[in-house]
């Protein structure tokens, strides 16, 4: 059977390669007294709050299940532009929020309104490889610029300066990023955008991690800055809400009809159900409950980072956002005698039983040295997999 050009661009999503052998051997060793411990997968240990699966179940047993518009519940609207008034101080009226079926639904409408084919979208290079996938799926050109420690792993005004051509569409940017968990400083951030938008080009950016920021000098929405910046977000991660499903695009007004009407076709509307459920997410007693699994997040960071630094495994830039510790384990791989970071992730896993991802997936420049650490874990579990590292190391 003949397969279409489009999907043969799209690699393998390398995260779940490993994820399905790490999968094999851990059943393997299930009832062995080293199970396998995942640090490999962004998904929070924690689930939805009581209110939010209280306020699921209320929503089935009400037969509340029927499809709803397909920008979503208008109340969910209003309680996301709510949050970014209470949260950020910016205003974000609810007619520019379009409720999705996750991120990744917020990210192919945002391609497929926008990107031409052949147009060039500039990304930072490690990236979240979904997010150039997403591009090419939409006929676009994905371009990683390499970046470097100095710059927080994050483009900067000069480099997309640089790299504008006349096929430039625009820049894919994330603040807080997978895999790094840095962010785009303020003044920087509204440099690019003035770059990009000097040109007529567009700033889309991944803001899925924003609600999981650590310091004060980076956790604020690039929606501050201009109207015309799109920004995908979702209940994933902040919210714990991964199987859930359920994210949201801002949009500019004039976009509006466009996604909606993309949405309409694709997709009809986001999970019902998860849509009444998330009304939950802003109650009081749920934001207090984010709050302190926030605080959990950022406590598992400070103790992680410096076990790995003490093991051969220096981290260079502490991530100030997100629950990843992007490690540099060419040092230790080379004590090991194996190569890279490929090799080193699955050399944990049959070793020491820790699961973790190779930097394979996250672009091209320097990634077979990294590795990606998930701190998405209990610190129980992120005790036992030092320890078990100390030993693989030696």
């Amino acid at each position: 059977m003949r397969i279409s050009t489009r999907a043969e661009r799209i690699e393998p999503f390398y995260v779940m390669e490993v994820a399905k052998a790490a999968g094999k051997l851990a059943r393997e060793v299930a009832h062995t007294d080293r199970p396998m411990i995942f640090l490999n997968i962004g998904e929070p240990d924690f689930t939805a709050p009581p209110l939010v699966q209280e306020a699921a179940a209320r929503a089935v047993r009400a037969g509340a299940t029927q499809y709803t518009q397909a920008t979503g519940l208008d109340h969910l609207r209003e309680r996301i532009s709510q949050w970014y008034r209470d949260r950020f101080g910016v205003d974000v009226p609810a007619r520019r929020i379009v409720v999705t079926a996750g991120a990744s639904a917020a990210l192919q409408l945002a391609c497929l309104t926008l990107i031409e084919a052949g147009d060039e979208i500039l990304l930072p290079d490690p990236s979240y490889p979904c997010n150039r996938h997403f591009v090419s799926a939409a006929e676009g050109k994905a371009v990683l610029i390499p970046t470097t420690a100095e710059e927080r792993f994050q483009l900067s005004a000069d480099k997309v300066e640089a790299a504008w051509t006349d096929k430039t569409r625009g820049v894919l940017l994330a603040s807080p990023s997978n895999p790094t968990g840095t962010s785009i400083a303020r003044d920087e951030l509204r440099r690019i955008h003035e770059v990009v938008s000097s040109r007529g080009g567009i700033t889309l950016i991944d803001e899925i991690y924003l609600g999981l920021s650590y310091d004060d000098a980076y956790g604020q929405t690039a929606l501050a800055i201009d109207d015309n910046v799109i920004s995908i977000n979702s209940f994933s991660k902040y919210f714990n809400m991964t199987g859930w499903r359920l994210g949201w695009l801002v949009v500019p007004d004039v976009l509006v009809p466009v996604v909606e009407r993309l949405a309409q076709n694709l997709f009809i509307c986001a999970s019902t159900v998860a849509q009444y459920a998330a009304l939950a997410c802003f109650e009081a007693e749920s934001i207090a409950e984010y709050e302190r699994r926030r605080g959990e997040f950022k406590a598992r960071r400070d103790w992680f980072i410096p076990q790995l630094e003490a093991l051969g495994l220096p981290v260079p830039v502490v991530p100030d956002g997100a629950f990843y510790a992007w490690a540099d384990c060419s040092g230790l791989a080379a004590r090991l005698g194996i190569s890279g970071s490929w090799d080193f992730a699955f050399e944990a896993m049959k070793r020491a039983h820790v699961a973790v991802t190779p930097g394979r997936d996250f672009g091209t420049a320097d990634t077979g040295s990294f590795i990606r650490f998930s701190t998405a874990s209990s610190m129980a579990h992120l005790e036992e997999a030092i320890g078990r590292l100390r030993g693989l190391a030696g």
